[in-house]
């Protein structure tokens, strides 16, 4: 669970209290599996705390399952153009996964981190949607899920292909694969390469963590095994020998509890932080797909205005009887391209703060991430090395007999 704050000064107050500073905190929580076969599926306890006036009460808990989740990231992606929503994880493929223990913790933690998030955001944290999605009753937000048009009525995994679609575009643009209208801005290119290969170093360090977590696991199998194994071996030895066998086992069965315990750490403290931001990474592609979009559609309009102008400034010399109409065009189409320049700009506006935003809190998330593995690995390690300490000198007074 996460607090969230309007002020930078924090507060212990409870949000009962009238004078605490504003307050803001979720809980995803006891995630529990609801009907059968295909139609199965997760549903999750989302508790929320709040003395934010626009809220109905102190306290709200809620049933809400997977697809309300893509709901509210669908509405905010519409409606907050310019800011980073915050990424959803993926739906498993796999049907054998999709109700695992560690399949459904491993969600409901992403889930908890993505809602939190959104809670934290200054502007994000006002959203009306939001209000929804931490107060309506179930039947409620089935009722706003059914009732979406144009983009929210897409299932989940269209929408991830208007993503993908969105973030293919930006990467042939800036490969230089495709040539549409586009800003000529230094320090915009210097983002969007950034924000590339920071995709690129992303995935290739979770890769290399999900690497690290099967090696975990199948050491401790193996240590696992091995145990059981040297346990029968001693059986059939001699008393002094026998013994120094059966320790043995029961010491790599130990060991193998510890890896596979740490194998889970790290999965949950470091894998799966990484594979989040590799997909906060592409939530902000899609943003500078948005981006692209806003600045094309500005200087579509205003070269069309420039061709209205001319033919305005033509039909008034001719004394054209149509220059009532072509002025009202005029202005309306003015009207317009002034609002998309509005737009556009507010976009950049709004990316320049969120890029900053989201290096700060990158440095600090990856700093927590990276720290716990070194922690984990270095716990590991000592616990290892006492172990197998301990049995040298039972070994080694076998071995001179």
């Amino acid at each position: 669970m996460i607090t969230a704050q309007r002020s930078l000064s924090g507060s212990s107050q409870s949000p009962r209290s009238p004078s605490s500073q504003p307050y803001l905190s979720v809980s995803v929580t006891d995630p529990v599996k609801l009907g059968n076969g295909v139609q199965a599926y997760i549903s999750y306890r989302v508790i929320t705390k709040t003395n934010f006036p626009e809220y109905q009460g102190p306290e709200k808990i809620v049933i809400r399952r997977y697809n309300d989740f893509v709901w509210l990231r669908d509405r905010l992606f519409e409606k907050y153009k310019g800011i980073f929503i915050p990424p959803l994880p993926e739906k498993s493929a796999v049907e054998k996964f999709r109700f695992s223990a560690e399949f459904i913790e491993m969600r409901r933690q992403a889930l908890d981190v993505f809602v939190n998030r959104i809670a934290a955001h200054n502007d994000l944290q006002q959203s009306e949607d939001l209000r929804t999605f931490l107060q309506a009753d179930e039947e409620t937000m089935e009722r706003l899920r059914s009732q979406e048009t144009g983009i929210f009525k897409k299932k989940p995994a269209d929408f991830m292909q208007i993503l993908k679609d969105v973030q293919s575009k930006v990467s042939d643009v800036v490969l230089g694969k495709e040539k549409p209208v586009e800003e000529s801005n230094p320090e915009y290119e210097k983002l969007k390469h950034y924000v590339f290969e920071l995709e690129n170093h992303l995935t290739e360090a979770q890769k290399h963590a999900y690497r690290l977590v099967k090696r975990h696991k199948e050491l401790g199998q193996s240590l696992s095994d091995f145990g059981k194994a040297v346990k029968l071996l001693g059986a059939c030895e001699g008393q002094a020998l026998g013994k120094a066998f059966s320790e043995l086992g029961a010491k790599s069965e130990t060991l193998s509890v510890k890896l596979q315990k740490e194998a889970h750490q790290l999965l949950m403290n470091f894998e799966e932080p990484l594979k989040d931001y590799v997909r906060a990474v592409q939530s902000i592609k899609a943003t500078i797909g948005e981006r692209a979009n806003a600045f094309r559609q500005q200087c579509e309009l205003a070269e069309t205005m420039k061709l209205k102008e001319i033919n305005l400034d033509k039909l008034m010399l001719t004394r054209s009887d149509r220059v009532g109409e072509a002025e009202h065009e005029y202005r309306e189409l003015k009207a317009e391209s002034e609002e998309a320049t509005r737009r556009f700009e507010t976009i950049v506006r709004l990316m320049n703060e969120e890029i900053v935003r989201f290096q700060e809190q990158k440095t600090q998330d990856m700093g927590i991430a990276f720290h716990e593995f070194a922690k984990g690995q270095a716990r590991l390690a000592n616990s290892i090395a006492d172990a197998w300490r301990s049995l040298l000198p039972k070994l080694e007074a076998c071995s001179s007999t």
